[in-house]
């Protein structure tokens, strides 16, 4: 598949689209700046080759080229920044392509400390995305560590809930977290639920504080 990264050059972004680059798809890394974009390409690329993953495909676009050459769009900026990148993105994006949100509305938006959550209009990040498109949103991948991601060298240990009032958007997404090594998918249920799961990743982030790590993650037993 043709996979988008908005906002792909941040640690988030670039991780995924390591992973999924490395699991066969065709990765477009998005910038606000191209340049930016291309370099990170570049980069993933060459991190890719170290690991012996030689026949992969990862370029470097403005955001909304970017957004309108794939299939799944993965949104990976801030949460300051994605009203403004929704809106700059929207009229590109296929009518049919999925949107992933990933983001978090942690407290440093509006400057505050990242283990304390901000409580958008909507009631999530990710609905707050669905209420800016008309494409099917779904929340995603908020509790997977970055560095977890980067290291190609070793599984990503965290089960990645996934909810959506799509339900084929919801099951093309869960096919995909499932082929990042060690990463297994949970139905979360109808969208409304991103605001319990974006809730995990401060926790995450107060844990990784707490005990000095930076790959924290979760799994779910007995399922």
């Amino acid at each position: 598949m043709r996979l988008a990264f908005i906002g792909g050059t941040g640690h988030q972004g670039f991780g995924l689209a390591l992973r999924l680059a490395a699991a066969g798809h065709h990765v477009i890394i998005g910038s606000r700046e191209e340049e930016r974009a291309v370099k990170a390409a570049e980069e993933a690329e060459e991190i890719l080759a170290e690991h012996g993953y030689e026949d992969v495909t990862v370029e470097g676009r403005e955001n909304s080229d970017a957004a309108a050459e794939a299939e799944v769009v993965f949104l990976t900026v801030p949460f300051f920044a994605v009203i403004d990148t929704v809106k700059a993105i929207r009229d590109s994006l296929d009518e049919d392509a999925i949107v992933v949100d990933v983001t978090v509305p942690l407290e440093t938006a509006v400057g505050g400390k990242p283990t304390r959550l901000i409580r958008p209009w909507a009631g999530s990040a990710a609905e707050t995305v669905q209420s800016l498109v008309n494409n099917p949103v779904v929340s995603a991948f908020e509790n997977v560590s970055a560095e977890s991601l980067r290291d190609l060298e070793k599984e990503v240990k965290c089960d990645v809930v996934v909810c959506s009032d799509h339900e084929d958007a919801k099951r093309t997404v869960m096919e995909l977290a499932e082929e990042i090594p060690g990463v297994r998918a949970i139905d979360g249920g109808p969208l409304e639920n991103a605001r319990i799961v974006e809730s995990i990743t401060a926790l995450l982030i107060s844990l990784n504080m707490r005990y000095g790590k930076e790959d924290v993650g979760i799994r779910f037993t007995n399922l």
